[in-house]
């Protein structure tokens, strides 16, 4: 069953001032939810429950109202993140596996080296100084080298001088140069999220940006420049909105990239207390910067692609005018229930996690709670950040993987085909991390051995902290967790290589192969200092293949087709995606690595419908197919 009204009071997220506008009834709740029922089995499984309210049990319709009660004590209880305490899982044993994926920092040497300002670096008055901002992938000249797009923010008195997005060209020698000017994308502001599509299908990549204020796009016109088309695109707001997570998708499969942007809060630099001010002003019995809850929450929008380089506001149409309390954040779209129409989740901030199902007929229906994505296995709102969406167990679906707050789990969650998941995070033993804050997220296979893997970036929202509580440091490393095979995945922080263990106060990732040696390599945003360059030094002798896919029917940036591989008994799949990790956009390239394999067979699942097949593909070489006409000759490359 969907909810019929807003998000909050759902589990007791009801923000001051709201009425209560959760369900109509008792009888209306659903009488169970994936992520609530699932027994906790785990001996060393042990969640705060705010004073005791919750006990494990089924959830009847009586269960569940008292469930969002006790959240409700739980919010009461002050402060202004989800307040979900959870004890980590016991560590097991190390497997003893070699993991062949070795990282190293080489943004310096490569010529990123203009910082990443955001706020304050040592102290932060207001949320907005908080959330940091994405990077891209992109291959803005289609010369066959991803470029890197960094987006920046500025600073509550001023912006430094110099402070601006940044658009590094690929030299194709791993060094890049700064051509940020020539592309006439020199601007500053307080940016949030990337999202790269070809909106008017011309063959070059494009890029949506928020911003708290106003959102830009920048139309590629092919000859290495770029030109803001906002206002003539009809994406101007008439008032400031602080938008979050974009994702370009073609929702009504018209063959034109439309747009979803979520939004996360209502922000006034001149109604926002100051920190301390009240119970969502603190942390820890520390005055902090207030939010997200106590702050009016910001509302989603879809815009439809008119074909002509416009697009029309849709969002009452399609249903989604209704969605007004819940703290936006990163936005992905796939097809999660497999019926050929692409969904949208949503990670959102201390409210319940939004998925919004296609129905086929330009509407979307809110469905989080019942598929089981929205809450914790146990009922609570998490904080919500970035978002992965991969297979990691073989099984040809797509699952999810959500990055949350410090002193909580990162949620894994496996999706049985037909869009309903189950939390497997502690099953996987995922639980054993709740040290740090996280945020960008990816499902990728570092090591080629055929197991996508998981990644996040870490980094603290509260840098004052640290005085007062070291054990919070504002720097923290990244973390791997490497994909065992059987379900469970294996922490790894420096046996990944100096540029996993290195602390930075991270926001927004993109995987993506820089330097076309057949791995997957990181860009990350740092906040207050130049962008990490994870270069990936592999070993071993694991095979791969890359698929990059052309549209015709398609939107051209071939934008949520499917892709299946098929190597030694085992079937991967994946789709191309606008947006993931937090706010931020991958290397368009699908990558598999296929272990000890040396073929492979591809199954491709146009947007458009149609579907091709390609038998016993050679590893270790890009493949270029084109919608209807198969492998294009001669627009790929070998490792060699």
């Amino acid at each position: 069953m969907a909810r019929e009204f807003g998000l909050g009071s759902v589990a007791g997220s009801k923000l001051p001032g709201q009425k209560d506008r959760g369900w109509k009834n008792a009888d209306m709740a659903p009488t169970h939810f994936t992520s609530i029922r699932r027994a906790q089995n785990d001996s060393d499984s042990s969640v705060n429950r705010s004073k005791g309210c919750f006990h494990r049990m089924n959830l009847t319709r009586r269960s569940f109202v008292l469930l969002s009660a006790c959240a409700s004590v739980g919010q009461v209880l002050g402060q202004g993140v989800a307040p979900r305490v959870v004890k980590p899982q016991a560590k097991p044993a190390p497997s003893g596996r070699p993991f062949d994926a070795h990282f190293v920092d080489i943004a310096h040497e490569a010529g990123l080296t203009a910082p990443v300002i955001y706020g304050n670096s040592e102290s932060k008055d207001y949320i907005l100084e908080t959330t940091g901002c994405g990077c891209a992938f992109i291959d803005y000249d289609n010369d066959g080298w991803m470029d890197i797009f960094v987006l920046t923010g500025t600073r509550v008195g001023g912006a430094p001088p110099g402070t601006t997005n940044r658009l590094y060209k690929n030299n194709r020698d791993g060094t890049f140069t700064d051509v940020t000017q020539k592309a006439g994308l020199q601007d500053v502001g307080w940016a949030s999220a990337v999202c790269v599509g070809d909106y008017n299908n011309d063959g070059f990549e494009d890029m949506f940006c928020t911003y708290f204020g106003q959102n830009k796009l920048y139309r590629n016109n092919g000859d290495g420049t770029f030109t803001d088309v906002t206002k003539p695109a009809g994406l101007s707001n008439q008032l400031p909105r602080w938008g979050a997570g974009c994702v370009f998708v073609d929702y009504n499969r018209d063959g034109h990239l439309d747009l979803f942007v979520s939004n996360y809060v209502q922000f006034d630099f001149e109604r926002v207390p100051k920190p301390g001010a009240n119970s969502n002003c603190n942390w820890k019995g520390v005055p902090v910067e207030c939010g997200p809850r106590g702050l009016p929450p910001g509302i989603h929008s879809l815009y439809r692609n008119n074909g002509d380089g416009t697009f029309t506001d849709v969002s009452r149409q399609a249903g989604l005018s209704e969605l007004r309390e819940s703290y936006g954040m990163t936005a992905v779209a796939a097809d999660l229930n497999e019926d050929g129409w692409p969904d949208i989740y949503v990670a959102c901030d201390s409210t319940p996690s939004l998925l919004l199902m296609n129905s086929g007929r330009g509407t979307f229906t809110e469905e989080g709670i019942p598929r089981g994505v929205a809450l914790s296995e146990d009922g609570m709102e998490q904080a919500g950040m970035g978002v992965a969406i991969g297979d990691y167990d073989l099984d040809g679906h797509l699952d999810l993987f959500k990055t949350h707050f410090a002193e909580d789990t990162n949620g894994l969650y496996h999706n049985d085909g037909k869009g309903n998941f189950e939390d497997v995070t502690r099953a996987a033993k995922i639980g054993v991390e709740t040290h740090y804050v996280c945020w960008g997220a990816g499902m990728v296979d570092l090591d080629n051995d055929g197991l996508p893997d998981l990644f996040m970036t870490t980094g603290s929202v509260y840098p004052q902290l640290e005085k007062t509580l070291p054990q919070y440091p504002k720097n923290t490393p990244r973390v791997v967790f490497r994909n065992l095979g059987n379900g469970v995945f294996e922490e790894l922080i420096e046996e990944a290589g100096p540029g996993i263990a290195a602390p930075h106060c991270s926001r927004g990732c993109a995987f993506g192969d820089f330097d076309n040696d057949g791995d997957v390599d990181i860009v990350i945003v740092n906040l207050n200092e130049p962008p990490s360059l994870l270069r990936n030094d592999l070993r071993g002798a694991h095979h791969w293949l890359k698929v990059k896919l052309i549209g015709t029917t398609s939107n051209r940036s071939a934008i949520g087709t499917r892709v299946s591989v098929h190597y030694g008994g085992k079937k991967q799949a994946q789709e191309v995606m606008s947006q993931s990790s937090f706010y931020s956009a991958n290397d368009p390239r699908l990558h598999f690595g296929l272990g000890t394999e040396k073929t492979a067979d591809v199954e491709i699942r146009w947007v458009s419908g149609l579907q091709e097949k390609l038998k016993a593909v050679a590893a270790d070489q890009l493949i270029t197919v084109k919608e209807g006409k198969g492998i294009v000759p001669g627009a790929g490359w070998s490792k060699h």
